[in-house]
This record gives structure tokens, sequence and C-alpha cells, in this order.
């Protein structure tokens, strides 16, 4: 027996110490347990540093994203893109095929990387409803288990870049590319087959997360970046004057933050800048900086949703951000009990700090040698994109790689100081010239045209046309050629078309003789003012017209001479 061992051990020190041990007990607890502790270990708090639930987190939030993408692609892309839509796809693909002169290969499919290039295109509708719905169930099945592995990943990113690749003006925003890169890299954040949302042998990548906070920074710091260097209102904080009232698609609030007094616009400013300029450096200065950004950013991002409608891009800058929070920080969104997740996790941490790791596997390695080569592509593609940061002439939302890995991106670079608006209309009128004619609006789903129509609140979902009828205006007809396809499918009352609108003013009737465009300066009335009190949002003035009115056989040449299908009359 050693000497000074526990055999050897003062007996009243014992007692000491199990009364220290069991003083802070409840009454009638076992020795050994105190207040608040589980032995699954759900109520213990969680350690610093892993990122087993941060993986959860960051994969549903992304398939929430896929999910409302896919499901604006399954309600719109026929309309859009498909047989007998504005700019049918079809048409867009043959185009590249003879650009390239010859077969499909290497040159056309790296132009335009989709998978339609191996369907059949005589039933292109079908291909685009398959290609959606088939990423509706995908992303489902992770929003709703928070399972998910690389195979199912890759899959949406596939089915995206197909549809992104074939979109053409539908598909120029910049959170497309922006979705295509955060869903690139959450293919890495997965095991290769399992479908646990706990697979224990393989821990989220350092390499993957720094990847996605490499994402936000970029996002926010190009985003400050192009404000300051582009529209002098940004300089001088009176930005946030016209903002509310000029952005794409208002909302109900945007309307009422447009009355607030000038200090209020000035500080929205000054904020704008402390969160694009100087927080995304927060995520360099150690851990709680960093949890300090993602906070910071994700509260940004929902003020921004909350103002306006801008599509699910803000939904989207937040993924990135769930990065930048640790399973210690997120473990409250995770309900405790018997086999709860958080206790596992805290095995797993316990197990780690104790070396009980079983030692790496050959797949072990494999992975982490793909996650070297993912960080060494990233930053390889982030040369032109650092470049052109730092680049007095920065452009913004454009990609330098045909899969749009790495991109730069930026938001409302210039601030429109008028709203316009093209207003679509039709009449029965056998002439359209003379006096009497009677010309009806047609309204939109979300832009503004009738002005008592209260403004929508549709985020995060997207309707695409009215966005591209917001750029519509602020340029002629000669540039957005589809609009003069629209009014073609307008004189024959083409339902396909129709359902991207919120009113057909000769629904159950004749198709109009004549369809025109009127350009309309738009702005909000004011609160208790004239307008307001006859239940007017908005205030409208013609400026004149934005094409003349045409009628059906004035447009068969520019249908033919573009291949579109001719309206048929009903």
């Amino acid at each position: 027996m050693r000497i000074g061992g526990p055999a050897m051990a003062d007996p009243e020190e014992s007692l000491r110490r199990r009364k220290a041990g069991n003083a802070g007990s409840e009454p009638g607890s076992p020795p050994g347990r105190g207040p608040g502790r589980d032995p699954t270990g759900c109520n213990a708090r969680l350690r610093a540093g892993t990122f087993w639930l941060t993986r959860i987190v960051l994969l549903r939030a992304l398939a929430f994203v896929y999910f409302v993408a896919f499901l604006v692609a399954f309600h719109q892309n026929k309309q859009l893109i498909g047989d007998r839509g504005l700019l049918p796809c079809r048409t867009y693909l043959k185009s590249v095929q003879q650009y390239f002169r010859g077969p499909v290969g290497w040159d056309t499919v790296s132009y335009a990387p989709t998978v339609l290039w191996l369907l059949d295109w005589s039933h292109m509708d079908s291909n685009l409803d398959a290609l959606a719905l088939l990423g509706l169930g995908v992303s489902s099945f992770i929003l709703l288990t928070g399972c998910a592995n690389m195979v199912l990943m890759a899959t949406l990113w596939v089915l995206y870049m197909s549809l992104v690749s074939v979109g053409q003006i539908w598909y120029s925003f910049g959170w497309e590319s922006q979705l295509l890169e955060t869903g690139f890299l959450g293919i890495f954040l997965c095991p290769l087959w399992s479908l646990s949302r706990l697979p224990t042998g393989t821990p989220p990548s350092q390499i993957v997360l720094w990847g996605f906070r490499w994402l936000i920074f970029r996002i926010m710091l190009g985003a400050g970046l192009i404000k300051i260097r582009g529209d002098r209102c940004w300089r001088d904080l009176t930005c946030m004057d016209f903002h509310y009232e000029t952005q794409p698609v208002p909302n109900p609030v945007a309307y009422f933050l447009h009355q607030s007094p000038w200090w209020v616009h000035r500080f929205e400013t000054l904020s704008n800048h402390f969160l694009e300029l100087v927080v995304p450096f927060f995520l360099f200065l150690g851990r709680r900086m960093c949890t300090l950004h993602g906070a910071l950013q994700i509260l940004f991002q929902v003020v921004l949703v909350i103002s306006g409608n801008l599509s699910f891009l803000n939904w989207l800058t937040m993924v990135p951000s769930v990065a930048c929070f640790d399973d210690a920080t997120l473990g409250f969104l995770f309900p405790s009990g018997p086999g709860c997740l958080k206790g596992r996790v805290l095995k797993l941490q316990e197990e780690a700090a104790r070396g009980l790791r079983p030692p790496p596997r050959y797949g072990c390695m494999v992975r982490r040698a793909v996650h070297v080569a993912l960080g060494v592509l990233v930053a390889w593609l982030s040369v032109p994109v650092v470049v052109n940061l730092l680049s007095p002439t920065q452009v913004m939302n454009t990609s330098f790689n045909p899969l749009r890995i790495v991109n730069t991106y930026g938001a409302f670079g210039s601030i429109t100081k008028e709203r316009t608006e093209v207003i679509l209309q039709g009449t029965a009128s056998l002439n359209a010239s003379t006096p009497d004619a009677v010309w009806e609006d047609y309204e939109f789903k979300c832009k503004p045209g009738d002005p008592g129509r209260r403004p929508c609140l549709i985020s995060p979902y997207h309707h695409r046309l009215d966005w591209l009828m917001w750029f519509a205006a602020f340029q002629t007809y000669e540039h957005h050629e589809w609009i003069l396809h629209l009014a073609g499918k307008l004189l024959a009352n083409d339902a396909t078309a129709l359902s991207l609108l919120a009113l057909n003013p000769f629904e159950n009737r004749a198709p109009p003789r004549w369809v025109r465009g009127e350009h309309y300066r738009y702005k909000f009335s004011r609160p208790g003012g004239r307008h307001a009190t006859t239940g007017k949002w908005w205030v409208r003035r013609r400026l004149g017209p934005y094409f003349p009115a045409v009628s059906l056989p004035d447009l068969k040449d520019y249908f033919q001479s573009r291949e579109w299908p001719y309206p048929e009359l009903p």
C-alpha cells in the first residue's frame, strides 16, 4: 500500500469533501447531482468552439432559401422562359449553340452550365417544372429534418445553376449568384452519404465555416464600398430621404418610414455605413467579436426585411452569418429532454476534451484533403474579387467564373431620386388615337399601379416581372424588348402571361384591340393630406408615352424575327 494514497486519507478530510460536494444538492436529490443537472447532459451548458448545432441551423436556413427560390421558379418559369414564355429558354439555348458553331461541347456547357443540354427540348415547360419540383422536394426534406449530405446539397446546387444559366434577364439579380456561392459551400459542410443530424464521424470543417465568414465579409464590405464610391447621397447622408419611396417594390412599412424626420434618415445612413464598412472586420477579432458581428448582421437584415420587399436577398444574407455562432451560442434554439441533441453534443465535447476521439480513418483524411483543396480554390478565385474590392472602379454583382463559386456583391450603389413606373393599358376602341378611347389599366402583383392600392408585403417571395418593370422604367422599351412580347400576349388575353398579373381589365371579355405603355411619376401621399384621406397611398403624374399603342398585327413581324410564338386569339 502506497503511503499517502487514497486509503491513508484523513477520515475528517474525507468527510469535509463529501459535505462540500453535497452542499449545493437539492433536498432528496442523490449525492453529487447539483441543481439543474440532468443525467443526459441536456441542461448543461455547452462549451464554446464546436459547431455541430451550427451546421444544423445553417443547413436549415439555406434549405429555406432554396425552397423559396424553387417555389418562385415553379410558379413563374413557364411564363418567363417556358415554351411560350416572354424570353423562351429554348431560343436562348439555340442561340448559344449557334454562337459556338457546332455540337454541344465544353465551351457551350461552360458558357451556360445547365442539365437542360441533356434533356428533350420539345416540352421545355415540363423540364422546367421537373427541375423546380425536384428542388422543392429536396429542400423541403432538409428544412424539415435538418439532415443533409453532399449528394443532396450538390443536387440543389446543380438544379438551381441549371435554372440561373438559362434564366437570362429574369435571373440576372445578384442574389442568384449569392445563392449559388452559398449553396456551393453548403455541399462541403455535410458528410458524403450520412443523413444524420449529428454525423459524429464528420465534424464541421473550420475551412468551410471560414468560407461562409469570408462570404459575408465580402457581401457587406462590397455593399459598403460601392455606396461610398457611388452615389454622392451616400456621402452626404441623404440617400435614405429617397430610398423607401424609390426602392424596387416598397411595402406598407416603407410608406411610414419615408415620413420619418430628416435626422432619422441621417442616422439610418450612418448606421448602414457602420454595419457595412466597420462591422465586417469584427470577424477577425476573436470569438466574442465574431459572435457580435453575426448578431448585428442578422439584426440588420431583419430591419431590411421589415422595410422593403427585396426578394429573398436579406434572408439569404443571414445564412453565412450563422457561421459566426458556435454551439454554446446557438444551444438555446434546441430543446432539452432525454436523448436531446444538446446532450449528445456535450458528450462529444467531453470526449474530445479527454482525448477520447478515435484515430482518423482513411475517409476522414480524404475529407480533410478535399477541404484544403476547397480552401485553396476559394482563395485562388478570390484574387480578382479582392482586386475588384480595392479598385476605385469597383463593379458589383459580377461573376469571374462560369460556375459562380466566388463573386462580387453590392447593392444600391446609386439611389434614384424620383420613382417612375410603366403602366400598361388596353382599349377595345377601334381607333386608339381618338380622344374618346377608354384606356383601362393592367395591375401587376406587387409593383405600384393603382394609387389607392396598398403596397404589398411579400418578402421573401419574388415577383420577377414586377422587378424588371421597375428597371424598364429607367430606360426606353427598345432596351427591354420583352415588354412588347408581353404587350402581344395581353392583346391575345394569353392566360399564361396574365397569371403574372393581379388584374386583367378584359377578363371574361374580348381581348383589347390596342395596348400601350404610359410613363408616370409616383410619390408617396402625405399622411393626413388630401390624397391620403381619400385612401390613396400614391400620388401619380403622367410624364408621357412609354411605347405607342400597338395591335396584334403590328407585332407579327417583330415576333417572327425573334422566333417567338405568335399569340393565338381565343
